[in-house]
């Protein structure tokens, strides 16, 4: 056990007192021995305390107990709180752990907890007070620090300042070993902005305000930004496979299949409690770990009860920790049982305990913080759901968090599986709920729509589907959504089947009323299975990705300005489709943030034919096209939320034409002069060319010149060529004389 200071006596440290040559007892303490850095690792040290007398003592050490128990295990006699000469306490004290692990924990925990709203406590390893604090380490006499010069750091979100003043969105393209980031330049080549080799292992990633660009190695991931494109943070997580951000970037999530080992000499970034784990939550500011946690997932995955029925083991999808709207709350699963829900940055569980939920299947947070009807104070919402247990209904839940408050639940019935999805703006939650008859022999969809913004949260059904959905996804910011469905069963085969696009709005209501969802239209006999809605809405994109047989492209317009067929008059839709396009071998499709261009491309990841990208605009129109060899990925660069207020915005929608006035003059002007230059270009390298054969050929003059060779070889190869079939013949003038008639009148003389 490691030294206590309630036993630890000087006589215990004077070895004069015992005859150590009567008995050989080195092998035993050679084993024994405990090393005092290593014995005061269980310790450490808790300031900021308020000063107590010796009878308020015992109170204090009850009560600080209590918190240093959330963490680890320790009791009253293992707290040592050193007392003053005037009788008052010296407002820190000495704590015992049973473990390392958990002092360490105590540290990364505790540190800056509140004890009540006077104290803060702070918490420290004793060893790195003695490492740092031992005499010789401090000097007597106090120094004042040095204060470096002020030196201005590069802005991080200069890529909002196009330099040539359009507007124009960034992106990184990763081709063979290199990453490059460029400017749009619509139907001319990218504009490089910078261009590096091996800047990653193994992918690249935006973070979702669009600050950094992560690249990701076996020794962790690296940030990077400004208008230099220098490193702004890394953190040390070896072989980490993936990485997830808060949607707010003041956390990020990094997972490694590989449990982390701490090496005997220690880590620069991690302890001995993170040892074996799998995943780090991160502080993006500080760059230092919050916490860490090890798999839920075993060889093959764990087995999520009601998700199939065939016994084999799932995998948890990605990402396994799931953030709040506010970033102040991440949240996982444990299948089957409940969720784990943590408050950020502490990431103290809430409330000291899982949300029990049995037989929970999946989870999602709201995306947005929703104005309920009726509600003063809006909290973040989670849903989630279980599957049929026993003769108990399958049920999806909503949940306020923090108060825990059951906000609405829905009975569900021959229940196959479930998938939710929130609209962008959290105003509604569509349940796809996957049903089977009873022989199970055949499975049919329905919607179950939540509308969260009303009173009392009604759920609005859309049973008119007859087949199994494949794909759904909402309109951002808007009330519309599209859905994909089969009448065959999903399944891996050699000829993708059949499939249907299905459109689907609100009715038109009085005032500011959202009427019922209706039917748009549907389109038969395609091959689509992937929807791409332009993050300003009203324009999407139905696309047939990573299949052998089909590569096509559909690209519609919901509100076109056109005439508008009589049965949907009571609609708040015109769909028309716009332009169609081929994109073969396509693997990835996605829209720049502004909703302006689409872009498609061939990865290397996933198959080697004919590998590069092609750009479209909204309308379907293809600017540009490259096949590029290992093109690997392509990815827009955010933009964070807009700062105009939402009249500003209006302001500008109603003055639109006007400044699309503008824009074309601007557009044309820039057309026409990439044009003189292009003519000017050309006829500046054609100078240049026929400079050079001029000097080139003077110089072939004189070279043959000095060497006696005739100055054109082709005149003196003809004629002696011709002296070769006549050498005895002098040289004859021949002339012929030819008679050739102009014109020929006749005239009658009488």
């Amino acid at each position: 056990m490691a030294p206590s200071y309630d036993t630890l006596r000087d006589e215990d440290l004077d070895e004069d007192d015992y005859d150590m040559d009567e008995v050989d007892i080195s092998d035993i303490q050679e084993k024994y021995q405990v090393q005092l850095e290593q014995g005061y690792d269980t310790f450490v040290v808790v300031d900021g305390l308020p000063e107590v007398t010796e009878e308020q003592k015992p109170k204090l050490v009850k009560f600080l107990l209590k918190k240093l128990n959330t963490v680890g295990k320790t009791r009253e006699d293992l707290i040592f709180m050193p007392m003053g000469e005037d009788g008052k306490s010296l407002r820190f004290a000495f704590v015992e752990y049973s473990s390392a692990a958990e002092a360490a924990a105590a540290v990364r925990q505790l540190d800056l907890v509140a004890l009540d709203k006077k104290y803060t406590l702070r918490v420290n390893k004793m060893t790195d007070v003695d490492r740092y604090g031992r005499e010789g380490r401090i000097d007597e006499e106090y120094t004042p620090p040095k204060i470096e010069e002020f030196q201005e750091k590069e802005h991080l979100r200069s890529f909002l300042l196009d330099p040539s003043g359009r507007g124009r969105d960034q992106l990184v393209m990763y081709r063979g070993e290199t990453v490059g980031v460029f400017w749009n330049n619509e139907k001319d080549p990218p504009e490089n902005i910078v261009d590096r080799q091996h800047w990653t292992e193994t992918f690249v990633q935006w973070s979702p305000l669009g600050t950094y660009l992560t690249s990701v190695h076996a020794q962790g991931v690296q940030f990077w930004g400004g208008p230099s494109w220098t490193r702004q943070k890394r953190f040390a997580h070896p072989f980490v496979n993936l990485v997830a951000f808060s949607p707010n970037e003041n956390y990020m999530v990094t997972w490694s299949n590989r449990p982390i080992s701490i090496p005997d000499e220690g880590h620069p970034s991690l302890s001995l409690d993170d040892d074996g784990k799998n995943y780090i939550i991160w502080d993006i500011e500080t760059s230092k770990p919050l916490r860490s946690f090890a798999s839920l997932e075993t060889p093959g995955g764990p087995a999520v009860p009601g998700a199939s029925d065939d016994g084999k083991r799932q995998k948890l999808p990605w990402p396994a920790f799931k953030w709040s709207a506010d970033d102040k709350y991440v949240a996982r699963l444990n299948p089957g049982s409940s969720i784990s829900i943590y408050e950020l940055p502490s990431m103290r569980l809430m409330d000291k305990t899982a949300v029990k939920i049995e037989g929970v299947v999946d989870f999602d947070w709201a995306p947005a913080t929703p104005a309920r009807e009726g509600i003063k104070t809006y909290e973040q919402l989670l849903c989630f759901w279980t599957p049929e247990i026993g003769s108990n209904p399958a049920k999806v839940g909503l949940m306020s968090i923090p108060s825990k408050e059951i906000v609405r639940t829905l009975n569900l019935f021959s229940v196959s599986d479930v998938r939710l999805h929130w609209q962008s703006d959290a105003a509604y939650l569509c349940v796809k709920v996957d049903r089977h008859s009873k022989s199970k022999k055949s499975q049919a969809t329905t919607l179950e729509i939540f509308r969260i913004k009303e009173k009392g949260v009604p759920v609005e059904v859309v049973d008119t589907i007859k087949d199994t959905v494949i794909n759904f996804a909402w309109e951002p910011k808007g009330d519309r959504f599209v859905i994909i469905n089969t009448t065959e069963p999903v399944a891996a085969t050699a000829v993708p089947p059949k499939t249907s696009v299905a459109f689907f709005c609100p009715e038109k209501a009085k005032g500011n009323a959202i009427g019922n969802f209706k039917h748009l239209r549907t389109l038969e006999k395609k091959n689509s299975n992937a929807i791409y809605w332009s993050p300003k809405g009203r324009f999407v994109v139905i696309a047939t990705v990573a299949n052998q047989q089909s590569s096509d492209l559909d690209f519609y317009d919901l509100d076109f300005e056109g005439e508008k067929p009589e049965s949907d008059k009571d609609l708040t839709a015109n769909l028309q489709i716009m332009n169609t396009a081929d994109h073969y071998g396509v693997t990835d499709i996605e829209w720049d943030p502004s909703g302006r261009f689409v872009a498609t491309w061939a990865s290397s990841w996933k198959h080697s034919m004919e590998n590069g990208y092609h750009l479209y605009d909204f309308k379907g129109e293809q600017l540009r096209e490259e096949p590029i060899e290992k093109f690997k990925q392509w990815a827009w660069r955010p933009r964070p939320p807009t700062l105009l207020s939402k009249e500003e915005q209006k302001t500008i929608r109603r003055n639109l034409r006007e400044y699309s006035r503008i824009f074309e003059v601007e557009d044309a002007e820039r057309i026409n002069s990439a044009d003189v230059a292009v003519v000017e270009e050309r006829r500046r390298l054609l100078d240049e060319w026929l400079q050079w054969r001029r000097e080139t050929e003077e110089e072939v003059a004189e070279e043959r010149e000095a060497m006696g060779l005739p100055l054109d070889p082709v005149a003196e190869l003809l004629k002696a060529k011709t002296a070769e079939i006549a050498p005895d013949q002098e040289e004859q003038v021949i002339e012929e004389i030819m008679e050739e008639v102009l014109d020929e009148s006749e005239e009658i003389v009488a």
